[in-house]
């Protein structure tokens, strides 16, 4: 029939001539839901409708705890180097200097001080885009140092954890700073300055079993993967049959590792006010 024939051609676009989606405008979360990139943003980086909570790093959660966005990087500038001349398939620093080119970072935290509803804060912030948010040497120094800071001007801590573990190519330099850290976590206990620990997808490895547990309040985003090893090292370590979840912020809250778990968009509140309450101060608004 004539009417379904086309008998004048239209506007035609060459393949090489069409255009995608500009990448970054549309995002959509692991369920299937789509969410517009300035909608997420402007929601702490969590799909409204599902609530799944985006990976965002040391940049995202300074904007989002440090009031106007002020504060002070602390360390800015210390850099693995590669005592132990670790090759694989590339050598380490070329891995560095690339992550580093990346992702704009020096290494796989960024510790910082200023001010979060009016209390005073410094937090050490881990960026899972840096070769996984591994644990190095840089990682350890610059966590105790921050401790440390917090413990001459007795200032409340906040470590925020995002790591794949210890990074494999300074093997038993990366496993010392678990003790490193520790230490000074405990010399803040001593001196009765609050530590805050925030378990973020994934905190695993060394990270966990470390300065990611030692919190005097620990809590965690929705969702999270948390854990030492992987389901199957745990399984056959154990040998026995474990659920599902086992290893999710939600399941470990329920066993006790966790004391609360929160939405980003009421980190902040939920924060300064346990800070408010164990500093014995006015609730701030």
């Amino acid at each position: 029939m004539a009417w379904f024939k086309r008998t004048q051609k239209g506007i035609q676009t060459a393949t090489e001539d069409k255009k995608d989606v500009p990448k970054g405008l549309w995002y959509k979360s692991p369920t299937g839901k789509i969410v517009d990139a300035d909608q997420l943003e402007k929601n702490f980086y969590v799909s409204p409708e599902d609530g799944y909570h985006v990976r965002i790093g040391s940049k995202e959660y300074f904007k989002i705890l440090f009031d106007d966005n002020k504060f002070k990087e602390l360390d800015k500038n210390i850099e693995s180097k590669d005592p132990l001349k670790f090759t694989d398939t590339k050598k380490y620093t070329e891995r560095l200097k690339a992550a580093q080119e990346k992702t704009g970072l020096t290494d796989a935290v960024r510790t910082a001080v200023g001010k979060s509803k009016g209390n005073e804060l410094v937090v050490a912030c881990m960026d899972f885009s840096f070769i996984g948010g591994s644990m190095g040497s840089v990682v350890g120094e610059k966590i105790a140092r921050a401790a440390n800071h917090a413990l001459i001007n007795n200032i409340p801590f906040m470590i925020i954890s995002k790591s794949g573990g210890a990074r494999m190519m300074e093997a038993a330099l990366s496993l010392m700073q678990m003790a490193k850290t520790s230490v000074k976590l405990a010399q803040l206990a001593d001196a009765n300055i609050p530590y805050i620990s925030l378990c973020t997808d994934p905190t695993t490895g060394g990270t966990t079993a470390s300065f990611a547990m030692l919190g005097d309040i620990n809590i965690s985003e929705p969702g999270a993967l948390i854990g030492f090893a992987g389901p199957r090292i745990v399984k056959d370590t154990t040998g026995q049959d474990l659920p599902k979840d086992f290893q999710t912020a939600e399941y470990l809250k329920d066993h006790g590792f966790l004391d609360f778990i929160t939405p980003r968009s009421e980190l902040k509140d939920r924060v300064n006010l346990y800070l408010d309450l164990i500093l014995n101060q006015p609730v701030r608004s």
